[in-house]
């Protein structure tokens, strides 16, 4: 087993190893929470959750750290506006990133610092920086020198004369145009902590590299972020953090592509997104195009389907985001949906209940005397190299998708919906091909947990719910029955896929009534 990852630095697809062997620590950037967070705000998350549990599945132990940043111009300006402490603000966008989080299966985050939690720590870490002279203040400021960094532009290949400084009030008091703020003095009005420079906050870049070196260390494994981020974020936290310590901050530097809307060119959230709003282009931000309401559309569209669209493409790769892909992976989806419901008519076990390997060592442990177990085995070794070179999830699920359908294959063959009618008893359980299914379906279980789906129970069939759905469905379950029988296909088709986009997918059975699925299919 050797794991590869592309490291943005170095440009090159470099062999995993650790600082400390067995650990690995990882630092994702997380959000300003000056507002509610967008489906944008949960690509690095669900990559890196699956990271996680993919490094934990090669018997590494993991600490990852999301830092929030709850001090910023933005937060301020809210603050402002609202008319409401910033640290209230704060609160409150914590506990929405926190809950859509939850809603992605996102729940392997170790630690999440806040910036106001590490102040002694960054205004440490600027004294340091000083000390050494790469930084100097400048009228209640303290500002990172680039012009004392000979690898400053390293992260991004960039001379410092190609390098964009940060404008606004600070342009006055720079040495350079590519200097940037550790620390900033207070306005009136503006919320302040004490320092040596007088009453100020800091910078952005500065507080991750504090919080880094308070969590994971002076140097550590992963760092990961958006590619938006390059620069000048990770190039600032890169540069002050290898001055400040004299030594490489992080040894993988791992950038995720860009979410971007289907219909536009901008990328969901941020300045490209504002400006083709107020340019009424066509790339105006709205909730159901996701940029914000994230709650509202996993509620609507279900967190799994989410989930298994973001881990459907590289992690490096541009996702476009829309509700035609979405429709998509929900016909995907369903495929396994059936093969669950099919599974436990069969088996008289839930795949959900179904003991897995927990790791990869005790994975290996597969009869390949079996036909279908040894396919599989085979599919799993796929499924195993592709995440080995560079955390492809998106190959990696094509792999299920072949796993599915031998294990349909096998059921067909076998006629082991025979058993779908036959109440549990020792002529189910210790049937030889049921047994073999039980096995091989508990290998598909195994990697599906890699990637954090599949892991409760499926959505619902109807029933349950608030009751409207229940009233409803049946009268338009009706109504595109019979524009199908009078061959108006159409109206059935726009039926069909009208309760797609919200969230309700129609299976017709054969021979049988017209079933439907909410929360996720």
């Amino acid at each position: 087993m050797t794991i590869r990852v592309y490291n943005t630095l170095t440009q090159n697809k470099e062999v995993f190893e650790t600082v400390k062997p067995g650990r690995v620590g990882i630092y994702l950037c997380g959000p300003t929470v000056y507002k509610e967070s967008h489906i944008g705000h949960m690509v690095g998350p669900v990559i890196f959750d699956t990271i996680k549990r993919y490094l934990n599945y090669n018997g590494y132990i993991v600490t990852w750290v999301v830092n929030i940043t709850d001090v910023d111009d933005k937060l301020i300006q809210q603050q402002h506006e609202r008319g409401i402490p910033m640290a209230q603000i704060a609160d409150e966008m914590v506990i929405d990133y926190l809950n859509n989080l939850a809603g992605l299966g996102v729940d392997q985050i170790d630690i999440m610092p806040k910036a106001t939690e590490h102040m002694q720590g960054i205004i440490d870490f600027n004294q340091s920086l000083i000390k050494k002279g790469f930084a100097y203040e400048s009228d209640g400021d303290v500002l990172f020198d680039v012009a004392k960094d000979p690898n400053y532009g390293k992260l991004n290949n960039r001379s410092i004369d190609d390098q964009q400084g940060e404008g606004g009030g600070h342009a006055g008091k720079k040495r350079n145009p590519g200097d940037f703020a550790l620390w900033k003095s207070a306005k009136p009005g503006e919320p302040a902590w004490d320092s040596p420079w007088g009453k100020g906050r800091p910078g952005w870049h500065i507080e991750c590299s504090a919080m880094c070196k308070a969590i994971l260390g002076e140097t550590f494994d992963i760092h990961g972020g958006g590619l938006d981020l390059k620069f000048p974020h990770h190039e600032n936290e890169l540069a002050q953090s290898q001055c400040c310590h004299g030594k490489p901050m992080v040894k993988y530097w791992m950038h995720n592509g860009l979410l971007r809307k289907a219909a536009s060119a901008g990328k969901i959230g941020g300045k490209g997104e504002r400006a083709a709003e107020a340019a009424d282009d066509g790339g105006k931000v709205s909730r159901s195009k996701g940029a914000g309401g994230l709650a509202d559309d996993i509620a609507r569209l279900g967190g799994e389907r989410i989930r298994f669209f973001l881990l459907s493409t590289h992690y490096r790769s541009t996702v476009m985001f829309g509700e035609e892909p979405l429709a998509e992976t929900a016909k995907s989806l369903e495929g396994f949906y059936r093969f669950f419901e099919r599974f436990q008519k069969v088996t008289k076990q839930r795949y959900f209940n179904l003991p897995f390997a927990a790791t990869r060592k005790e994975g290996d442990e597969i009869d390949t005397s079996v036909p279908l177990l040894k396919t599989l085995a085979e599919q799993r070794k796929n499924f195993l190299d592709k995440m080995d070179d560079d955390f492809n999830t998106g190959g990696a699920i094509a792999e299920l998708f072949d796993m599915l359908r031998e294990l349909n294959k096998f059921a067909d063959q076998k006629n082991l919906d025979r058993f779908a009618a036959t109440a549990p008893g020792p002529e189910v359980f210790a049937d030889a091909d049921v047994q073999t299914l039980v096995k091989g379906t508990r290998i598909l279980r195994e990697l599906t947990a890699i990637l954090g789906v599949f892991k409760t129970v499926q959505p619902k069939r109807g029933g349950g719910g608030d009751g409207v759905a229940e009233k409803v469905m049946p009268l338009l379950i009706e109504l595109r029955a019979n524009a199908r029988a009078n061959k108006d296909f159409a109206t059935g088709d726009l039926i069909r896929n009208k309760l797609a986009e919200a969230g309700i997918t129609l299976e017709d059975k054969k021979g049988g009534p017209t079933e439907w699925r909410i929360g996720g299919a």
